[in-house]
């Protein structure tokens, strides 16, 4: 009987040593009070200027933290280069042509290493970056916990099937979405990050013809809309020409996605089909449509749930000195 009870107490000890490890590891708004002090201002410092210059950036830098999340988790595997056997997330089918805000986070990066050297993880810059770039448009604020390591590796198939694409069916972003741990409702919340930034012609222009390349294509988009749409984006060419994801406020973080959603006026077909695919998607674009504050509270809370996506910490991974490679 002594014997079960040593044992009993052993698993116990054990049990408190692991759960006393794991939160010695855990990620904390105060992970860098002491070790570099100033590292939240220098950031938001740095984002606002960059802001200033060109008001898009803040779309750009809140993409690149979604981006990195849903590949290997928020570890900062985006932002490598190809190098040796490092293939870079830079060239998927999601960031091609497309990601962009990397020389900014070098900015940073290289204002964190004069302040407090190989301090301040690349994957916390992303974090807070996109945070900072929320508010400065005129979103919600929040706090971001802190303390992620920088990955060694990057992965480009995980890059190339792990991020929703403009054209996947509802049923798809939301397998996608679950399989990082996300629900209904961060889904349609984090959506309206579309409130700002802009999108490529090429990553619409299925819905605005059907295969003659004269008729439409895609019945839910409002007539009006479409024909103002055609006019830059043509069945060919001008796939770069740029058009904004929120035509009434494409600058501004407000609610007024759901509402071009509600209208017909989702730009892209993953906007669009959160309303016409799916009663409970559909509900959730009408609560934000009606309440900015409830949108505000609940793209908080699931940006919180995004950061927290496989994070390294402790002895896992690194912090680069330069966020383009490994030390």
């Amino acid at each position: 009987m002594g014997s079960i009870k040593l044992l009993l107490l052993v698993i116990a000890i054990t049990a408190s040593s692991l759960n006393a490890g794991a939160e010695a590891f855990a990620l904390s708004p105060h992970f860098y009070g002491h070790s570099c002090p100033r590292a939240l201002d220098i950031v938001r410092s740095v984002v606002a200027r960059a802001v200033d210059r060109e008001p898009r950036m803040a779309a750009s830098l809140l993409r690149l933290h979604f981006h990195d999340c849903f590949v290997k988790g928020c570890d900062a595997s985006l932002l490598l280069d190809s190098n040796g056997p490092i293939v870079s997330e830079k060239g998927s089918k999601a960031n091609k042509n497309s990601a962009r805000g990397f020389e900014v986070i070098d900015e940073i990066k290289a204002a964190l290493e004069r302040e407090c050297p190989g301090t301040v993880s690349c994957a916390d810059i992303l974090a807070l970056a996109a945070r900072d770039s929320t508010v400065l448009a005129g979103g919600p604020d929040w706090e971001v916990a802190l303390g992620r390591r920088d990955s060694l590796g990057a992965s480009l198939s995980g890059s190339n099937n792990n991020i929703p694409a403009p054209n996947n069916t509802l049923q798809t972003i939301i397998t996608k979405f679950k399989l990082q741990g996300l629900d209904i409702v961060d889904l349609v919340a984090l959506s309206g990050s579309h409130t700002i930034g802009l999108s490529r012609c090429t990553s619409f222009r299925q819905r605005l013809y059907d295969q003659t390349g004269h008729g439409e294509a895609d019945a839910s988009l409002e007539k009006g809309y479409s024909w103002q749409l055609r006019s830059r984006c043509p069945p060919s060419g001008g796939d770069d020409n740029l058009f904004p994801l929120d035509l009434v406020s494409p600058a501004r973080f407000d609610n007024s996605y759901y509402k071009n959603v509600v209208a017909g006026k989702g730009l892209l077909n993953s906007d669009q089909v959160l309303f016409t695919r799916s009663p409970e998607t559909m509900a959730l674009v009408r609560l934000y449509a009606d309440d900015s504050g409830l949108f505000f509270d609940h793209f908080a809370k699931s940006m919180i749930k995004m950061g927290n996506i496989s994070p390294l910490t402790g002895p896992n991974g690194e912090i680069r000195k330069n966020c383009r490679k490994i030390n």
